[in-house]
């Protein structure tokens, strides 16, 4: 079995649920979801004028190969009425792979570990709460000191219903 973090966030409708249907899906039709961070909420990245996100990470185990993998979770994201229109987008769910047992694969239709995990602080502080000392291939740093360092300073905080 493959171990996989992957990054769950929306910002439209019912945010939290549309995260807990996300994480049933992910049990249904690809793996075992091993490990949930909280739940935090963040202001948006890279644009201005949307709603605020949730995100989330999820450790998985799987047995589906990176590009399965990602046929998947673009099946769960269409199930769930996601629609892209624009890049950053306002969105129901977005659920982004961000490592795979360690590999580095970097092709036109995907990246891991995910090209922007370190810029992110809505990536990092979730991913803290489940690996804070997984080492990313790349970067040669954990989560923890990638944390640290990042110079994101858009707010991430627990999320409180």
């Amino acid at each position: 079995m493959n171990n996989v973090y992957v990054q769950l966030g929306g910002n439209l409708g019912n945010r939290k649920g549309f995260l807990e249907k996300a994480c049933e899906l992910i049990s249904e039709h690809i793996g075992t979801v091993v490990k949930k961070s909280m739940i935090y909420e963040s202001t948006p990245w890279g644009v201005d004028n949307q709603g605020y996100f949730l995100n989330q990470v999820l450790l998985i185990k799987t047995r589906f190969n990176p590009f399965k993998l990602l046929d998947k979770i673009l099946e769960i994201e269409k199930i769930m009425g996601r629609i892209r229109l624009e890049k950053w987008g306002e969105r129901i769910i977005d659920i982004d792979v961000l490592f795979y047992d360690g590999i580095i694969l970097e092709t036109e239709t995907l990246c891991i570990p995910h090209s922007h995990i370190s810029k992110r602080r809505f990536v990092l502080k979730p991913m803290n709460d489940i690996a804070s000392e997984y080492l990313h291939p790349k970067l040669n740093q954990t989560i923890t000191e990638l944390l640290e360092k990042c110079l994101d300073d858009e707010k991430v905080e627990l999320y409180e219903e």
